[in-house]
């Protein structure tokens, strides 16, 4: 099975092929959907980060006293949010090896692996 990847430069989508089976074909929308709706969720984390990087920057070159304990939290927070980006990537791979673990046993990952009966 062919994967096409299109990528802009705040965007990447994945397509696939069109699978036969109407409930597969279903399925797999609503897995890739899924995985959509976490990578957008995974660069909305990135853009605040690069907001909050921009903000300790500013911050550390104006070497205004209340601006650098300002950077404390903010720095807090990007640990965080990186944090929170590696547990969704990571949540994403094992949800993608899942899938593909699946769909290329037969089935998909809703029913076990299985084909449904036609």
């Amino acid at each position: 099975m062919d994967y096409f990847i299109h990528e802009s430069p705040t965007k990447r989508t994945v397509s696939v092929p069109a699978v036969v089976d109407q409930d597969e074909e279903a399925y797999d929308s609503e897995v890739w959907d899924q995985f959509n709706r976490r990578f957008h969720e995974v660069q909305s984390v990135l853009d605040r980060n690069r907001s909050l990087i921009q903000q300790v920057n500013d911050n550390h070159r104006s070497r205004v006293a209340d601006n650098m304990v300002k950077n404390a939290a903010l720095i807090r927070e990007i640990n965080g949010n990186i944090s929170k980006v590696v547990s969704l990537y990571s949540d994403l791979s094992s949800n993608f090896s899942t899938f593909f673990h699946h769909h290329n046993a037969g089935g998909n990952a809703k029913d076990g692996g299985t084909k449904p009966d036609k």
